[in-house]
């Protein structure tokens, strides 16, 4: 068994903050204190490209562990991300195809390097077992679980009262999330709060399948931008850590200012004494948004550098303080195969070569909500036209995101 340095006031950190519930925190304070190399884990579904400021919450606990000497196992789930955890939801996500999740798959490993030292980090594929499979080892595997067991979950059974369908490949997740870490024998999983009944599941199946249980440690669910839902690809409210600086910034800026303590202390490494101060200044009456800015820059610096966040806070100035157009944007050239007679190309397309939309379905979605300009004018039609003028035309998403397109 490898031997690590035990640090007792580091061990105390990593259990003082960003920590709901360990499950069970005698056992981890026991294997910590005997200097046991742990194996921890975390896993995630690529559902959407982005990795946001969510999941980083349970990424730098995770990073906490590693620099503690511990072995980090993150599992990007691209066996399981084509069901879709169906933890919160009210109904049955869309499944993804494979093609689609190996996609989103291959941009998790340069997100995840945004936190975690991915040279010392276990990196897996669920699809390493999960694909070698054949359907008896399936059934003997789900022989392990009661139908009954499964349907306890708080949104199983919430469904099933108000009469909506849970699909049967619903059921299978939490047995392959359970099943993942018997595979990767993790001593501890670190989740969202809602990932609770998932991860007791892995305890329980390590305990059948006769390996030691792992220990169920719990991070707080970091509420998206609208300030009402957990940040979720899904629900389309939240920071992705490969944001562009000015993004970050302007997102950030966005938030309630209810939520300026809880990110400072989910999203940031600002030690606590510090934000015990901040949460003084609000109370005496400081005006929220200088600390909103604080805490942006705080961000930004913390996923790129001090120069990108300076830079970022200028463009925030110079664009909503000032309502500038930015000097200094993105440039996109086009030749003329790109375009049509007189110059024009189809908005969907720009979109996409501009990318400021990932895909048609986002292009649709950020034209149905009015996110899309043309110069001054919004653009809603799917159908509309964009003339690239002599001296480029300025494409803007959102508040933020500013592209000039020029042709040659």
């Amino acid at each position: 068994m490898t031997k690590i340095e035990i640090n007792n006031q580091k061990i105390q950190a990593l259990l003082a903050r960003n920590v709901v519930e360990v499950i069970t925190a005698p056992e981890l304070e026991n294997k910590l204190k005997q200097g046991k190399k742990l194996r921890i884990k975390l896993g995630a579904d690529p559902s959407r490209p982005d990795l946001h400021l969510g999941h980083a919450v349970a990424l730098r606990k995770l990073r906490e562990f590693q620099d503690l000497g511990h072995q980090v196992v993150f599992i990007i789930g691209d066996y399981t991300g084509m069901i879709g955890d169906p933890s919160g939801k009210s109904k049955t996500r869309p499944q993804l195809s494979e093609s689609e999740v190996k996609k989103n798959a291959k941009s998790y490993l340069a997100q995840v390097g945004k936190v975690l030292d991915v040279k010392k980090a276990e990196i897996r594929f669920n699809s390493e077992w999960f694909a070698k499979m054949k359907f008896a080892e399936v059934i003997k595997l789900t022989s392990q679980f009661t139908a009954a067991r499964v349907l306890e979950r708080d949104d199983f059974t919430k469904r099933w009262k108000a009469g909506i369908d849970i699909g049967l490949h619903e059921l299978l997740y939490p047995t392959m999330q359970a099943y993942d870490s018997v595979m990767v024998k993790a001593d501890v999983e670190m989740g969202g709060t809602d990932q609770v009944f998932n991860m007791l599941a892995g305890r329980m199946l390590q305990k059948r399948l006769g390996q030691a249980a792992q220990v169920v440690m719990t991070v707080p669910l970091l509420i998206g931008l609208e300030g009402k839902e957990k940040m979720s690809k899904s629900l389309d409210n939240y920071v992705g850590l490969t944001d562009l600086p000015e993004e970050m910034y302007g997102k950030i800026m966005s938030i309630a200012d209810g939520l300026i303590l809880p990110y400072f202390e989910y999203c940031t490494t600002l030690p606590l004494t510090e934000i015990a101060i901040i949460k003084q200044d609000l109370a005496a009456g400081q005006n929220p948004k200088v600390k909103k800015m604080f805490l942006a820059y705080k961000i930004v610096e913390l996923y790129y550098n001090t120069n990108k966040a300076i830079a970022a806070e200028e463009y925030f100035r110079s664009v909503h303080e000032k309502k500038e157009i930015p000097q200094a944007m993105t440039v996109v050239t086009l030749t003329k195969k790109d375009l049509g007679k007189d110059r024009e190309i189809n908005i969907i397309k720009l979109l996409a070569l501009t990318k400021l939309a990932k895909s048609n379905s986002e292009a649709k979605r950020l034209l149905d909500q009015g996110g899309i300009k043309d110069g001054e004018t919004v653009v809603k039609d799917y159908e509309a036209k964009v003339v690239i003028k002599e001296n480029g035309t300025i494409i803007q998403r959102g508040k933020r995101q500013f592209v000039r397109v020029i042709c040659k």
